[in-house]
């Protein structure tokens, strides 16, 4: 400012002197005082025009620096917004989204699910629903569907056949479901899949492991691995690492499940050339085993392994009463072991029990892990086979509805059957041609605490047979 100030203060005497030079009458004092005086006030009025300019100059780059923040910070606002609708679209790790476009599906998709959510057989049927509700969640948020959400509708069965067929009659023609999630017992399933089958709606169950479940028919599919898959993979692996040569057989006959684990058991151990020293049978509700357990695990003959075809509720309380009479033998169970309840209720008594599984908590892939860390996070506490399982099987459901572009019924049940290596936490999962489920298996032993894949190194040296001279 104060160089222009000076260049006009340099003009205007210059014009003074120009002044001077063409009136030579003029005296010196007076063109001196005269020009003075206007130089002054030339010089006054031009700082206050700079001023003023400055203060416009400064006005307008106050606007523009204003101007320039409300552009940044819609540059930020639109980055944000595209941020999020870029995380909207990433897809999950689980689920076909490249493979299968996502359909043009808006409303409520109805799903009914007539589990077992009290009495004993809550420790199945309320892990099922957890893992239910944790993949509904995820499949709904994320637009799986596109416009699309799915709903489940529960009925509690509390285990009983009657109320498996009462629920399922509910479901299908008052709430008028599309599909069914369920039951949690092979009885129950037994005497109420026939409802969906003939009503053609879509069925499976994760806790319904006996055979000929598929088999009712087209409409019903299985989403576990059943008895006739673990059993025998679970005595092989127990034969190579513990000869065992003799075994005693306890198990319920009165229920469909455990019967069929009683008939694979049978089979297995006479493939494997192992002799069944004794049997005895117990009923659903028992709660004294000792009588049975006293004739199979005591006396001059204890064999090498006790086997045992039951549900949680009798399987806890045979564990127990085997430990208490002396038994320090092997226990071999079916897929009714399955439950933390084990870890809980038989506590170390369960120490060498071993059992074939659809899952296990310490193996597993990167979907395994996530799942586990996403549940912990919403139940505070360990998932266990039937959570993984039903999480699995809503994705399973989910997934045929997006392929098949239809939430109708019969389109669901031909997106099933089309489910090939599906990527979920079990492993890459498929369905044959009578809905019977496939991934790989393990054989877990109770542990330190908790049931942990079966190795070499967790063998104790004095369960191992010796070979016979």
């Amino acid at each position: 400012m104060k160089k222009y100030i000076s260049a006009l203060l340099v003009l205007l005497l210059a014009s003074v002197l120009v002044a001077c030079a063409a009136d030579p009458d003029a005296s010196e004092e007076a063109v001196t005082d005269e020009s003075a005086v206007e130089a002054t006030e030339a010089v006054e009025e031009a700082t206050e025009a700079m001023d003023d300019a400055d203060a416009d100059a400064d006005m307008e780059a106050e606007a523009e620096s204003e101007a320039d923040e409300d552009d940044m910070e819609a540059t930020d606002e639109a980055d944000a917004m595209a941020d999020d609708e870029a995380m909207a679209e990433t897809p999950l790790p689980i689920g076909l989204w490249e493979q299968c476009e996502t359909p043009d599906l808006s409303g409520t998709i109805t799903f009914g699910a007539p589990l077992g959510l009290t009495g004993p057989i809550s420790v199945y049927g309320v892990p099922e629903q957890q893992g239910v509700d944790l993949a509904i969640a995820e499949i709904n948020e994320s637009g799986y569907l596109g416009d699309a959400q799915i709903e489940m509708i529960y009925e509690d069965t509390e285990g009983d056949a009657q109320q498996a067929i009462n629920a399922m009659t509910k479901l299908i023609e008052e709430d008028n479901v599309v599909a069914v999630f369920g039951p949690s017992l092979s009885s129950e399933a037994f005497a109420a899949d026939p409802i969906a089958q003939e009503a053609g709606i879509p069925t499976m169950g994760v806790t319904t492991s006996a055979i000929g479940i598929p088999q009712i028919g087209d409409y019903i599919f299985r989403g576990n691995l059943p008895e006739q898959v673990l059993i025998p993979i679970m005595v092989e692996e127990v034969q190579t690492l513990y000869n065992i040569q003799d075994v005693a057989v306890l198990y319920g006959d009165d229920d469909d499940f455990t019967v069929t684990g009683y008939n694979v058991f049978i089979e297995a151990l006479d493939g494997s050339g192992i002799n069944i020293t004794n049997e005895a049978t117990f009923a659903r509700g028992d709660v004294d085993f000792n009588p049975q357990l006293t004739t199979l695990v005591t006396g001059d003959n204890v064999p090498d392994a006790l086997v045992v075809s039951a549900l949680a509720a009798e399987g806890i309380q045979i564990i127990v009463q085997a430990r208490a009479l002396g038994y320090e033998g092997l226990i071999l169970g079916g897929n009714g072991f399955n439950s933390p309840d084990i870890a809980s209720e038989a506590g170390e008594d369960a120490t060498n029990l071993i059992v074939g599984a659809s899952w296990n908590i310490g193996g597993g892939n990167d979907l395994s892990q996530r799942f586990v860390s996403l549940f912990e996070e919403e139940y505070g506490r360990q998932p266990d086979q039937f959570s993984v399982q039903a999480y699995t099987v809503m994705w399973i459901f989910a997934t045929a509805i997006r392929c098949e572009g239809s939430a109708e019924s019969d389109a669901i049940r031909d997106g099933l059957f089309n489910i090939q290596d599906f990527a979920s936490p079990l492993g890459d999962f498929s369905f044959d041609g009578e809905g019977e489920p496939f991934h790989e298996p393990v054989v877990q032993i109770f542990d330190a605490g908790d049931f942990v894949p079966l190795t070499e190194d967790l063998v104790d040296p004095a369960l191992v047979v010796e070979e016979a001279e």
